[in-house]
C-alpha cells in the first residue's frame, strides 16, 4: 500500500501533505519508521572505529528524522483536531513509541559508546553546543534506565508504556468532559448582564445544535465572560461548578484514579532510578537544580503574594456588601465582582477593550513587532497543506529575504480541539549537512469568534495570550542551532517560559499600543486615557493572581514529591494543599488535579513553577528594555542573539547573563506586580 505519510514531501518547504493522510495510514507509517530507526541504531552501536562525539552523538541526534516528522503529525493533530478514530489510533500507537525509546536508552551496547564519550568529553574538542547535548543525551539514557538491572529495566518499560497511555487518556477526558456540558438558555431574562457578542455567540451555537435560544460552554471565549458578566448568581455557580467538576464526576471520564495511579507510578519510576521522587529526579535539569531550591522560591513569593490577596479579597467584600450582596462571596462571584471593582476603580474592563483589539489588527501588530524588535517579514502563503480549513500559513523570512520558517495560525475553538493555548512545531530546526533545515512552526489557540455583526474582538487576556505563545514561536523561528536535540524551545522547563512570557510585557506599552490599537468600527485610536488605565490596572487583584498560581505550584510539588504512594482520595490530598493559598469555602464538586493537564497530560510535571520562575526572568529582562527603550535595537540585538537563537545550546543561566550582563533580580518582578 502506498503509504503518503512515508512519501517524500513536496509541499512547499517540505510540509506534510495533511489532506493525503488518513487515520488508518500513521500505524503502519510509525512500525516502518521504527524499524528503519532501529537500522541507523545499529550502524551507531556497530560501528569498528572507536565513539567519538560526530558518530555516536551526532549520529544520534539524526536518528529517526522521518519518525519524529510522522510522530509530530499525528500528535498535534491529536491536540488540534482530533476525533475518535484518531483518539484511538494514537492510543494504540503510543507504546510502540515508549517501546521503541525504552529500545533504545536500555541498549547496552549504545550506552556504553555514549558513556566513553561522556567520561572523556574534557579531553576531546567540542564547542559548548555539542557539550550541551552530550550531557543532555548522557542524562537522558541515566532517566531512561540504562544503567538498570535486568529485573529493575523490565519493570521500567513496563511503567513508561502504562504512563504513556495513562496521561493520553487524562486529556481525553478532560476534553470529552469540557464537550459535553452546555448552558441551553431559552428565557430573555436569563441573559441579564451579558455582552452583546456573547449573546450573539451563544445564538450561533444554539442554532448550530439545532436549538431554540441560546448555549454557553465550558469553553474559555464562552465561559469566562460568562462569568465576569452575567447577573445570575445561580447560573454563574451551575457554570462554575460544570467548570471545575470536570473529570471529577463519577462517570467513565473521571480522572481520580488517573491521578494517582500516574503520581504513584511517576514515583516507582524514580526510585527505580535512584532518586527519592520524582521532583528531585527531573529538577537536577532544571535551572532550580533542586526540590529545596523551588520550595524556597515558591515560599518566599507567598510571603509578598498571600497578605496582598487577603486585601485583594477584603476590598472585593466591601465593594460586594456595597453592591447588595449580603451572602458571603463564594467562588462563582469573584470573576463577576472583580470584573465590576475594576470597572469602578479604573473606568476599564475586557468589553472597553474589546473594539481595540481586532484580531487580524493585532495579528498585524504582532508581526510588525517581531519585525521591528529582529528585522523579520511576515507574508501569507495560500499554497501549503493544511490540517483544517481555519488555519493560515505564514511564510517568515530575514532582513535579507532569506526564509526562516513557516508559521501555522489556529485561533478558535471547536469540539475536535484541545482547551487552551499552546505553541508546537511539525519540524524542529537543525543543520543536515550544510543545509539549514528550517522550522515548521504551529500556535494553537481558543480565541473568541466573529460574529454575525462584529469580527473576531480580543479580550485583554487573549491578547496577552497571542504575545505569549508568539514568543515561543519565535524562540522556534529564530533558532540557530546544528542539533534538533537542543534547538529552539529544547531548553530546561523553567527556561522555556521567558520568551514567551516576556512578549506579554508589550501590552502595557503606551509605545506599542498607540501604533495600531484603533477602534474597529470608527479606526479612532486607542485613547492615551485607557492606555493609561490599562497600565494602572494591571497590578489589580495581582495578589490574589500570584497566589492562585502558587497554589497550582504547591499542588505540582506535593504530588511529585511523595515517597510513598498515595492511597488517600483526590480531593483530601488536594485540599490540604490548597487549603493554604484558598479564599474561598470549599466547593465540593469542584477539584483542580483532575483537568490539570499541564502536570498529568503534559511536559510540566514538577515544573508549573517555571511560570513564576520565569516571570522573574522576563521581567528583569524587560526592565532592561525599559531602561534602554523598548523598541532598542542593541538591546533586542541582545536578545535575539543570546536567548532566541541560541535554544538549549548553552546553560540557561549563562545565556542569560550573556543578555543582560548580570544574573537575574526579582526585584522588578515585585515592583511590577505591585508586590513590594
Amino acid at each position: 500500500m502506498d503509504n503518503p505519510l512515508l512519501r517524500e514531501w513536496t509541499a512547499p518547504f517540505n510540509t506534510p501533505p495533511f489532506n493525503e493522510f488518513k487515520v488508518e495510514q500513521f500505524k503502519p507509517a510509525i512500525e516502518n519508521c521504527i524499524e528503519s530507526a532501529r537500522q541507523e541504531i545499529k550502524e551507531i552501536t556497530d560501528n569498528p572505529s572507536p565513539p567519538d562525539f560526530e558518530n555516536c552523538i551526532g549520529a544520534l541526534d539524526r536518528t529517526g528524522e522521518k519518525l519524529d516528522s510522522i510522530t509530530s503529525v499525528l500528535f498535534n493533530l491529536n491536540s488540534a483536531d482530533t476525533n475518535k478514530d484518531l483518539q484511538a489510533a494514537t492510543q494504540e500507537i503510543s507504546p510502540l513509541l515508549t517501546r521503541f525509546a525504552n529500545d533504545i536508552t536500555l541498549n547496552r551496547k549504545l550506552f556504553r559508546r555514549i558513556e566513553k564519550v561522556y567520561n572523556n568529553r574534557d579531553n576531546i574538542s567540542i564547542n559548548q553546543e555539542q557539550k550541551m547535548l552530550l550531557e543532555k543525551i548522557y542524562r537522558s539514557f541515566l532517566l531512561g534506565g540504562a544503567s538498570l538491572s535486568e529485573e529493575k529495566r523490565k519493570r521500567f518499560r513496563k511503567i513508561s508504556e502504562e504512563l504513556s497511555q495513562l496521561c493520553l487518556k487524562f486529556e481525553e477526558n478532560v476534553l470529552e468532559e469540557t464537550n459535553s456540558f452546555e448552558l441551553h438558555l431559552t428565557r430573555q431574562g436569563d441573559l441579564a448582564g451579558l455582552p452583546e457578542a456573547l449573546i450573539e455567540t451563544a445564538a450561533m451555537e444554539a442554532d448550530k445544535r439545532k436549538k431554540k435560544g441560546w448555549i454557553f460552554t465550558l469553553h474559555y471565549p464562552s465561559y469566562i465572560p460568562f462569568m465576569q458578566y452575567s447577573e445570575k448568581r445561580d447560573l454563574r455557580e451551575k457554570m462554575l461548578k460544570a467548570f471545575s467538576s470536570r473529570a471529577f464526576r463519577g462517570n467513565e471520564f473521571d480522572n481520580r484514579d488517573l491521578v494517582t495511579r500516574i503520581s504513584n507510578l511517576r514515583l516507582e519510576l524514580a526510585n527505580l532510578l535512584g532518586f527519592n521522587n520524582y521532583a528531585v529526579m527531573v529538577l537536577e535539569d532544571r535551572m532550580a537544580e533542586k526540590q529545596e531550591k523551588v520550595e524556597a522560591f515558591l515560599d518566599e513569593l507567598y510571603k509578598y503574594s498571600h497578605p496582598a490577596a487577603l486585601r485583594d479579597m477584603e476590598e472585593l467584600k466591601i465593594f460586594a456588601g456595597k453592591l447588595g450582596q449580603s451572602e458571603p462571596i463564594e467562588r462563582w462571584d469573584w470573576a463577576y465582582y472583580s470584573e465590576k471593582l475594576k470597572k469602578s476603580k479604573y473606568n476599564i474592563d475586557d468589553e472597553v477593550l474589546r473594539p481595540y483589539f481586532r484580531l487580524e489588527t493585532v495579528q498585524e501588530a504582532i508581526f510588525e513587532l517581531a519585525g521591528r524588535l529582529y528585522q523579520i517579514n511576515f507574508s501569507e502563503r495560500s499554497d501549503i497543506p493544511l490540517y483544517h480549513p481555519e488555519v493560515k500559513t505564514w511564510e517568515v523570512s530575514d532582513h535579507e529575504s532569506k526564509h526562516l520558517a513557516l508559521l501555522y495560525l489556529d485561533y478558535h475553538p471547536r469540539p475536535g480541539k484541545n482547551g487552551g493555548a499552546w505553541m508546537t512545531s511539525f519540524r524542529e530546526q537543525r543543520k543536515a549537512g550544510s543545509d539549514d533545515v528550517r522550522p515548521l512552526v504551529s500556535i494553537v489557540t481558543n480565541f473568541s469568534r466573529a460574529t454575525g455583526k462584529k469580527p473576531s474582538l480580543l479580550s485583554f487576556t487573549e491578547l496577552t495570550t497571542f504575545l505569549h505563545e508568539f514568543g515561543h514561536a519565535l524562540h522556534a523561528i529564530l533558532s540557530k542551532c546544528n542539533y534538533k536535540g537542543v534547538s529552539g524551545t529544547s531548553v530546561t522547563r523553567d527556561f522555556v517560559e521567558l520568551p514567551s512570557q516576556f512578549m506579554e510585557n508589550w501590552a502595557y506599552e503606551q509605545e506599542w499600543l498607540d501604533t495600531w490599537a484603533v477602534h474597529y468600527k470608527s479606526g479612532e485610536k486607542i485613547p492615551f486615557e485607557i492606555i493609561q488605565k490599562i497600565k494602572e490596572a494591571s497590578t489589580f487583584n495581582e495578589g490574589y493572581a500570584c497566589d492562585r498560581q502558587l497554589g497550582f505550584g504547591f499542588l505540582d510539588m506535593a504530588w511529585h514529591t511523595i515517597t510513598a504512594p498515595v492511597e488517600t482520595d483526590v480531593a483530601h490530598f488536594e485540599s490540604t494543599i490548597l487549603s493554604k493559598t484558598d479564599l474561598f469555602p470549599p466547593v465540593e464538586s469542584a477539584n483542580m488535579s483532575c483537568v490539570f493537564t499541564h502536570l498529568f497530560g503534559g511536559g510540566y510535571a514538577a515544573g508549573y513553577y517555571g511560570y513564576k520562575w520565569a516571570e522573574v526572568l522576563d521581567a528583569d529582562a524587560f526592565s532592561y528594555f525599559r531602561e534602554r527603550g523598548i523598541f532598542n535595537n542593541a538591546v533586542a540585538t541582545a536578545f535575539r542573539k543570546n536567548i532566541l537563537e541560541k535554544g538549549g545550546s548553552g546553560k540557561p543561566l549563562d545565556l542569560y547573563i550573556a543578555f543582560r550582563g548580570r544574573e537575574p533580580s526579582a526585584d522588578a518582578l515585585l515592583e511590577r506586580s505591585g508586590l513590594k
